[in-house]
């Protein structure tokens, strides 16, 4: 059951219908609509992969358009697609699993299920070899720590960046958004209710970030302060279900259904407002840490009421 303090939460964002400071986080300035772009094409990013894309989601995810924007940066559901549900922590998957329906109702074609514990067999040849061939990874939900101990070091690592560098696309939901980040919030193998555990290193798609999931509708949205408090240098990014950031560069763009919440303690620090909030259509600057909203619109809440 949804915490009730969500609905009251969320009614609260909606400051952002009118023009005035956002609500977590009065001090931050914004980039306007039209202005400068972000960064020159020669620029190398500063956050985000110097090629390639990724789709990161904060769980529950039902939005069909966003497996639609996965498929359309792989090229299309003709593209070879590897889906990887090691989080799960099943001890097998074959291609009946059940991960598999959403990318097949948006019509994918070529889909192949990857996954293993076994690091050895992780740094295969044979093991690799479908990476190779991808245009697009997924990560599902699970624990993102099993994701860690399974691949990271490893060549499945190794051919991730590949991937990227040809100019793929990797996405995920929930664990799968976390490892995405530098710093691996909720690794603990004892609960995930921790947040600083026994595993801290993700993947680093994203560098210098911490990526939190399943924010509103689970009432996260002040989990990281701690983390942003011990490791201050750190980019907060905190997303609701059914919604996610697609990353391009240094480049940010919010789709989905809810909200991304946006920690940074590079400026001005009010323990009060750690983060502000970005709707979907906004936009964020990694290099400046300052957002783009060239637009404004209503969204819909968790329990589906629109405001």
């Amino acid at each position: 059951m949804a915490s009730p303090l969500i609905p009251i939460f969320l009614s609260l964002t909606l400051v952002f219908a009118i023009p005035q400071p956002s609500l977590a986080q009065a001090s931050v300035t914004e980039v306007a609509a039209g202005d400068t772009p972000w960064r020159s094409p020669t620029d190398e990013p500063r956050v985000g992969p110097a090629s390639g894309s990724l789709v990161i989601v904060g769980g529950a995810l039902r939005d069909g358009a966003i497996i639609d924007r996965f498929l359309e940066l792989a090229g299309g559901p003709d593209a070879p697609i590897v889906v990887i549900p090691t989080a799960e922590g099943g001890a097998t998957y074959n291609e009946s699993y059940a991960g598999l329906r959403q990318f097949r109702a948006r019509g994918a074609t070529r889909l192949r299920v990857l996954h293993t514990t076994d690091r050895g067999e992780a740094d295969s040849e044979e093991f690799i070899r479908a990476l190779r061939e991808a245009r697009g990874v997924w990560f599902s939900g699970g624990r993102q720590w099993r994701l860690a101990d399974a691949y990271l070091g490893t060549r499945v690592e190794a051919e991730l960046w590949a991937l990227l560098g040809r100019g793929g696309v990797i996405g995920g939901t929930s664990a799968g958004a976390s490892i995405q980040g530098s710093y691996l919030v909720r690794g603990d193998t004892r609960t995930n209710t921790i947040m600083m555990g026994d595993h801290e290193v993700g993947f680093g798609f994203l560098k210098n970030t911490a990526i939190d999931q399943h924010l509103l509708r689970r009432n996260r949205q002040f989990d990281l302060v701690e983390v942003l408090e011990a490791h201050p240098d750190l980019l907060g990014i905190g997303l609701d279900e059914n919604t996610a950031i697609v990353v391009q560069g240094d480049e940010v763009e919010v789709i989905g259904a809810s909200y991304v919440a946006i920690y940074d303690r590079s400026g001005e620090w009010d323990p009060r407002r750690p983060f502000f909030l970005l709707a979907p259509g906004e936009r964020l600057d990694l290099r400046s840490r300052k957002p783009i909203r060239p637009g404004r619109r209503e969204v819909a809440t968790p329990a589906g009421e629109s405001h």
